[in-house]
Protein backbone atom coordinates (compact mmCIF):
# COMPACT_ATOMS: atom_id res chain seq x y z
CA UNK A 1 0.00 0.00 0.00
CA UNK A 2 1.46 3.25 -0.91
CA UNK A 3 1.76 5.71 1.77
CA UNK A 4 0.91 9.28 2.03
CA UNK A 5 4.34 11.22 3.00
CA UNK A 6 2.15 14.54 3.46
CA UNK A 7 3.52 15.21 6.76
CA UNK A 8 1.89 17.57 9.58
CA UNK A 9 4.92 19.74 9.04
CA UNK A 10 4.93 19.95 5.28
CA UNK A 11 0.94 20.61 5.47
CA UNK A 12 1.49 22.90 8.15
CA UNK A 13 4.14 24.94 5.94
CA UNK A 14 2.40 24.58 2.67
CA UNK A 15 -0.83 26.61 4.61
CA UNK A 16 1.72 29.11 5.84
CA UNK A 17 2.22 30.08 1.89
CA UNK A 18 -1.22 31.03 1.29
CA UNK A 19 -1.19 34.14 3.22
CA UNK A 20 1.64 36.09 2.01
CA UNK A 21 2.26 38.22 4.80
CA UNK A 22 2.60 35.24 7.66
CA UNK A 23 5.84 35.28 9.47
CA UNK A 24 6.16 31.80 9.99
CA UNK A 25 5.17 32.07 13.88
CA UNK A 26 1.85 30.50 13.70
CA UNK A 27 3.31 27.73 11.94
CA UNK A 28 6.40 27.13 14.26
CA UNK A 29 3.71 26.68 17.46
CA UNK A 30 1.90 24.18 15.44
CA UNK A 31 5.07 21.98 15.05
CA UNK A 32 6.03 22.65 18.45
CA UNK A 33 2.96 21.19 19.75
CA UNK A 34 3.22 18.74 17.50
CA UNK A 35 6.52 17.15 19.11
CA UNK A 36 5.18 17.77 22.52
CA UNK A 37 2.30 15.80 21.42
CA UNK A 38 4.73 12.72 20.38
CA UNK A 39 6.36 12.92 23.52
CA UNK A 40 3.21 12.64 25.46
CA UNK A 41 1.76 9.89 23.18
CA UNK A 42 4.71 7.95 23.96
CA UNK A 43 3.96 8.17 27.86
CA UNK A 44 0.46 7.66 27.51
CA UNK A 45 1.43 4.19 25.76
CA UNK A 46 3.76 3.18 28.25
CA UNK A 47 1.63 4.26 31.53
CA UNK A 48 0.36 0.94 32.57
CA UNK A 49 4.80 0.42 32.73
CA UNK A 50 5.74 3.18 34.51
CA UNK A 51 5.27 5.12 37.49
CA UNK A 52 3.07 7.76 36.35
CA UNK A 53 -1.02 6.36 36.06
CA UNK A 54 -2.77 7.38 39.64
CA UNK A 55 -2.84 10.36 41.57
CA UNK A 56 -0.11 12.61 42.64
CA UNK A 57 -2.07 13.56 46.08
CA UNK A 58 -2.72 17.37 45.05
CA UNK A 59 -5.76 19.11 43.29
CA UNK A 60 -6.27 20.96 40.63
CA UNK A 61 -7.89 24.96 40.57
CA UNK A 62 -11.37 22.77 40.39
CA UNK A 63 -10.96 20.60 43.57
CA UNK A 64 -10.39 17.19 41.47
CA UNK A 65 -7.62 15.02 42.22
CA UNK A 66 -4.63 15.36 40.06
CA UNK A 67 -3.33 12.34 37.90
CA UNK A 68 0.53 12.09 37.43
CA UNK A 69 -0.22 12.01 33.70
CA UNK A 70 -1.97 14.99 33.66
CA UNK A 71 0.88 16.79 35.07
CA UNK A 72 3.51 15.17 33.04
CA UNK A 73 1.92 16.43 30.23
CA UNK A 74 0.55 19.67 31.15
CA UNK A 75 4.80 20.13 32.13
CA UNK A 76 5.66 18.32 28.54
CA UNK A 77 3.41 21.41 26.75
CA UNK A 78 5.26 24.01 29.05
CA UNK A 79 8.52 22.84 28.25
CA UNK A 80 7.72 22.67 24.54
CA UNK A 81 6.08 25.78 23.96
CA UNK A 82 8.25 28.26 26.88
CA UNK A 83 10.93 29.29 24.83
CA UNK A 84 10.24 29.68 21.24
CA UNK A 85 9.73 33.25 21.56
CA UNK A 86 6.73 33.02 19.56
CA UNK A 87 3.81 33.06 22.92
CA UNK A 88 3.70 35.80 25.42
CA UNK A 89 1.54 33.87 27.77
CA UNK A 90 -0.33 30.66 28.30
CA UNK A 91 -2.91 29.45 30.21
CA UNK A 92 -3.52 25.76 31.33
CA UNK A 93 -6.91 23.96 32.85
CA UNK A 94 -4.61 22.81 35.50
CA UNK A 95 -3.60 26.02 36.99
CA UNK A 96 -5.55 28.80 38.17
CA UNK A 97 -3.64 31.67 36.91
CA UNK A 98 -2.13 32.55 33.43
CA UNK A 99 1.64 31.20 33.02
CA UNK A 100 3.94 34.05 32.19
CA UNK A 101 6.75 33.13 29.80
CA UNK A 102 10.30 32.84 31.78
CA UNK A 103 12.04 36.45 31.50
CA UNK A 104 14.50 35.29 30.00
CA UNK A 105 12.61 33.75 26.89
CA UNK A 106 11.53 36.24 23.93
CA UNK A 107 8.07 37.08 24.30
CA UNK A 108 5.80 36.74 20.88
CA UNK A 109 2.62 37.67 19.84
CA UNK A 110 0.12 34.18 19.98
CA UNK A 111 -1.23 32.93 23.19
CA UNK A 112 -1.72 29.20 23.69
CA UNK A 113 -4.42 27.97 26.06
CA UNK A 114 -4.50 24.24 26.73
CA UNK A 115 -6.43 21.17 28.43
CA UNK A 116 -3.48 18.92 28.68
CA UNK A 117 -4.88 15.79 29.04
CA UNK A 118 -8.96 15.75 28.36
CA UNK A 119 -10.45 12.76 29.80
CA UNK A 120 -8.34 11.68 32.40
CA UNK A 121 -10.05 9.65 34.83
CA UNK A 122 -9.81 7.25 31.98
CA UNK A 123 -6.58 6.63 32.05
CA UNK A 124 -6.35 3.51 34.32
CA UNK A 125 -9.21 1.67 32.29
CA UNK A 126 -6.50 2.24 29.13
CA UNK A 127 -9.96 4.25 27.54
CA UNK A 128 -9.13 6.77 24.57
CA UNK A 129 -7.66 10.48 26.25
CA UNK A 130 -6.25 13.65 24.99
CA UNK A 131 -4.70 16.83 24.65
CA UNK A 132 -6.57 19.88 23.28
CA UNK A 133 -5.14 23.51 22.67
CA UNK A 134 -6.23 26.96 21.30
CA UNK A 135 -4.13 29.71 19.71
CA UNK A 136 -5.20 33.26 19.69
CA UNK A 137 -3.20 36.78 19.18
CA UNK A 138 -2.12 38.86 21.97
CA UNK A 139 -4.83 41.72 22.70
CA UNK A 140 -1.73 43.74 24.36
CA UNK A 141 0.85 45.74 21.76
CA UNK A 142 3.61 43.18 20.79
CA UNK A 143 6.73 44.88 22.14
CA UNK A 144 8.64 42.27 23.73
CA UNK A 145 6.29 42.80 27.13
CA UNK A 146 4.49 39.81 29.23
CA UNK A 147 0.69 38.52 28.37
CA UNK A 148 -2.04 39.45 30.00
CA UNK A 149 -5.11 38.02 31.11
CA UNK A 150 -6.89 40.44 29.10
CA UNK A 151 -4.52 38.08 26.14
CA UNK A 152 -6.08 34.89 26.97
CA UNK A 153 -9.89 36.09 27.87
CA UNK A 154 -11.05 36.21 24.33
CA UNK A 155 -13.83 34.96 22.70
CA UNK A 156 -13.36 31.75 20.18
CA UNK A 157 -14.27 34.32 17.01
CA UNK A 158 -10.58 35.33 17.72
CA UNK A 159 -9.18 32.07 17.46
CA UNK A 160 -6.39 31.59 14.51
CA UNK A 161 -5.70 27.88 15.28
CA UNK A 162 -7.02 25.13 17.24
CA UNK A 163 -6.85 21.47 17.53
CA UNK A 164 -6.53 17.91 19.64
CA UNK A 165 -4.29 14.81 19.89
CA UNK A 166 -6.47 11.59 20.72
CA UNK A 167 -4.23 9.08 22.15
CA UNK A 168 -6.15 5.89 21.53
CA UNK A 169 -5.30 2.45 19.09
CA UNK A 170 -3.30 5.50 17.36
CA UNK A 171 -2.28 9.00 18.28
CA UNK A 172 -3.95 11.39 15.68
CA UNK A 173 -3.61 14.96 15.65
CA UNK A 174 -6.26 17.33 14.10
CA UNK A 175 -6.29 20.90 13.53
CA UNK A 176 -7.54 23.76 12.18
CA UNK A 177 -5.68 27.08 11.32
CA UNK A 178 -9.38 28.37 9.90
CA UNK A 179 -8.72 27.18 6.42
CA UNK A 180 -10.53 23.01 6.80
CA UNK A 181 -10.07 20.64 9.44
CA UNK A 182 -7.25 17.71 9.08
CA UNK A 183 -6.33 14.82 10.85
CA UNK A 184 -2.65 13.37 10.84
CA UNK A 185 -1.97 9.65 12.57
CA UNK A 186 1.55 9.14 14.22
CA UNK A 187 3.02 6.31 11.79
CA UNK A 188 5.84 4.89 14.91
CA UNK A 189 7.93 3.23 12.02
CA UNK A 190 8.70 6.80 10.69
CA UNK A 191 8.17 9.04 13.90
CA UNK A 192 5.82 11.55 11.75
CA UNK A 193 2.13 12.32 11.75
CA UNK A 194 0.87 11.51 8.21
CA UNK A 195 -2.37 12.43 6.61
CA UNK A 196 -5.09 10.42 6.93
CA UNK A 197 -7.88 12.57 7.10
CA UNK A 198 -8.33 15.23 4.73
CA UNK A 199 -10.40 18.21 4.93
CA UNK A 200 -12.95 16.59 7.47
CA UNK A 201 -16.66 17.61 6.94
CA UNK A 202 -19.18 16.37 9.59
CA UNK A 203 -22.24 14.46 7.98
CA UNK A 204 -24.91 16.80 8.68
CA UNK A 205 -27.03 13.94 9.82
CA UNK A 206 -26.23 12.42 12.80
CA UNK A 207 -27.04 8.94 14.10
CA UNK A 208 -24.94 9.30 17.21
CA UNK A 209 -25.47 10.87 20.68
CA UNK A 210 -22.89 11.26 23.50
CA UNK A 211 -24.63 12.45 26.69
CA UNK A 212 -24.13 11.08 30.18
CA UNK A 213 -27.96 9.61 30.68
CA UNK A 214 -27.18 8.73 34.18
CA UNK A 215 -27.60 12.84 34.53
CA UNK A 216 -31.24 12.29 33.13
CA UNK A 217 -33.00 13.02 36.35
CA UNK A 218 -31.44 16.46 36.92
CA UNK A 219 -32.24 17.58 32.86
CA UNK A 220 -34.54 20.49 32.16
CA UNK A 221 -37.55 19.26 30.74
CA UNK A 222 -36.57 20.31 26.87
CA UNK A 223 -33.51 18.49 27.17
CA UNK A 224 -35.52 15.38 28.36
CA UNK A 225 -38.39 15.61 25.39
CA UNK A 226 -34.98 15.90 22.52
CA UNK A 227 -33.22 12.64 23.95
CA UNK A 228 -36.92 10.93 23.90
CA UNK A 229 -37.15 12.60 20.46
CA UNK A 230 -34.08 10.76 19.23
CA UNK A 231 -34.70 7.73 20.97
CA UNK A 232 -38.14 7.28 18.86
CA UNK A 233 -37.91 5.52 15.53
CA UNK A 234 -39.68 7.09 12.63
CA UNK A 235 -41.09 6.14 9.28
CA UNK A 236 -37.92 7.42 6.97
CA UNK A 237 -35.40 5.66 8.83
CA UNK A 238 -34.04 8.65 10.47
CA UNK A 239 -33.91 7.78 13.80
CA UNK A 240 -33.41 6.08 16.86
CA UNK A 241 -29.89 7.33 16.83
CA UNK A 242 -27.31 5.16 18.53
CA UNK A 243 -26.06 6.45 22.37
CA UNK A 244 -22.26 6.03 22.19
CA UNK A 245 -20.50 7.70 25.13
CA UNK A 246 -16.78 7.44 26.32
CA UNK A 247 -16.63 9.89 28.77
CA UNK A 248 -13.56 11.39 27.10
CA UNK A 249 -14.41 14.63 25.16
CA UNK A 250 -12.31 14.22 22.54
CA UNK A 251 -12.54 11.16 21.96
CA UNK A 252 -16.78 11.27 21.45
CA UNK A 253 -16.64 14.47 19.19
CA UNK A 254 -13.50 12.94 17.05
CA UNK A 255 -15.68 9.82 16.06
CA UNK A 256 -18.81 11.97 16.07
CA UNK A 257 -16.90 14.21 13.61
CA UNK A 258 -16.40 11.82 11.62
CA UNK A 259 -19.52 9.63 11.73
CA UNK A 260 -22.07 12.16 12.43
CA UNK A 261 -23.55 13.12 15.89
CA UNK A 262 -23.97 15.24 18.42
CA UNK A 263 -22.16 15.94 21.61
CA UNK A 264 -23.99 17.00 24.51
CA UNK A 265 -22.88 18.20 28.21
CA UNK A 266 -25.51 20.46 29.82
CA UNK A 267 -26.43 22.75 32.14
CA UNK A 268 -28.74 20.69 35.07
CA UNK A 269 -29.84 21.68 38.22
CA UNK A 270 -26.39 20.39 39.73
CA UNK A 271 -24.76 22.55 37.49
CA UNK A 272 -26.23 25.01 36.19
CA UNK A 273 -23.41 26.50 34.14
CA UNK A 274 -22.52 23.37 33.27
CA UNK A 275 -19.11 21.66 34.21
CA UNK A 276 -16.65 21.95 31.26
CA UNK A 277 -14.80 24.82 30.46
CA UNK A 278 -15.33 27.55 27.89
CA UNK A 279 -11.29 28.30 27.45
CA UNK A 280 -9.68 25.29 27.32
CA UNK A 281 -12.42 22.55 26.07
CA UNK A 282 -15.71 24.49 24.31
CA UNK A 283 -14.08 27.09 22.29
CA UNK A 284 -11.73 25.08 20.52
CA UNK A 285 -13.47 21.78 19.85
CA UNK A 286 -16.53 24.67 18.67
CA UNK A 287 -13.84 26.01 16.17
CA UNK A 288 -12.99 22.80 14.75
CA UNK A 289 -16.44 21.56 13.98
CA UNK A 290 -17.50 24.89 12.88
CA UNK A 291 -14.82 24.73 10.57
CA UNK A 292 -15.83 21.21 9.38
CA UNK A 293 -19.13 21.79 8.64
CA UNK A 294 -21.52 21.93 11.89
CA UNK A 295 -22.68 23.75 14.84
CA UNK A 296 -21.54 24.45 18.66
CA UNK A 297 -23.96 26.02 21.31
CA UNK A 298 -24.77 26.91 24.68
CA UNK A 299 -28.06 25.96 24.37
CA UNK A 300 -28.86 29.60 22.80
CA UNK A 301 -26.18 30.68 21.79
CA UNK A 302 -23.30 30.06 19.70
CA UNK A 303 -20.11 28.77 21.89
CA UNK A 304 -17.47 30.96 19.81
CA UNK A 305 -19.43 34.30 20.92
CA UNK A 306 -19.57 33.66 24.44
CA UNK A 307 -17.11 37.22 25.89
CA UNK A 308 -15.25 35.16 28.57
CA UNK A 309 -15.21 36.59 31.93
CA UNK A 310 -12.79 33.97 33.62
CA UNK A 311 -9.92 31.57 32.84
CA UNK A 312 -11.59 28.51 34.30
CA UNK A 313 -14.96 29.79 33.34
CA UNK A 314 -17.76 26.51 32.47
CA UNK A 315 -20.65 26.36 29.78
CA UNK A 316 -23.00 23.70 29.02
CA UNK A 317 -22.30 22.41 25.19
CA UNK A 318 -24.49 20.95 22.16
CA UNK A 319 -22.33 20.50 19.73
CA UNK A 320 -22.18 18.11 16.00
CA UNK A 321 -23.92 17.63 13.11
CA UNK A 322 -25.73 20.66 12.10
CA UNK A 323 -29.18 19.04 11.26
CA UNK A 324 -28.64 17.73 15.35
CA UNK A 325 -27.72 20.50 17.12
CA UNK A 326 -30.65 22.79 14.88
CA UNK A 327 -32.86 20.34 16.41
CA UNK A 328 -32.22 20.55 19.51
CA UNK A 329 -32.16 24.16 19.74
CA UNK A 330 -35.64 24.10 19.08
CA UNK A 331 -36.35 22.01 22.01
CA UNK A 332 -34.45 23.88 24.43
CA UNK A 333 -35.99 27.21 23.07
CA UNK A 334 -39.42 25.38 25.14
CA UNK A 335 -37.19 26.02 28.43
CA UNK A 336 -36.69 29.51 27.91
CA UNK A 337 -39.96 30.22 26.73
CA UNK A 338 -41.48 28.88 30.18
Amino acid sequence: MAINFMTLTRHIYEGEKKHPGATGELSALLHELSLAAKVISLEVNKAGLADIIGFTGDNNVHGEQVKKLDMFSHDMLFKAMDHGGHLCAMASEEEEDIIHIPDHHKKGKYVLLFDPLDGSSNIDANVSIGTIFSIYKRITPNDGSPGTLEDCLQPGIKQVAAGYIVYGSSTIFVYTAGDGVFGFTLDPAFGEFLLSHDNIKIPEKAWIYSINEGNYKYWKPGLKKYIKYIQDADNRGRRPYSSRYIGSMVADIHRNMLYGGIFIYPADIRSPNGKLRLMYECNPMAFIIEQAGGRAIDGSKRIMEIQPSDLHQRVPIYIGSKEAVDKVEQFLKEDLEQ
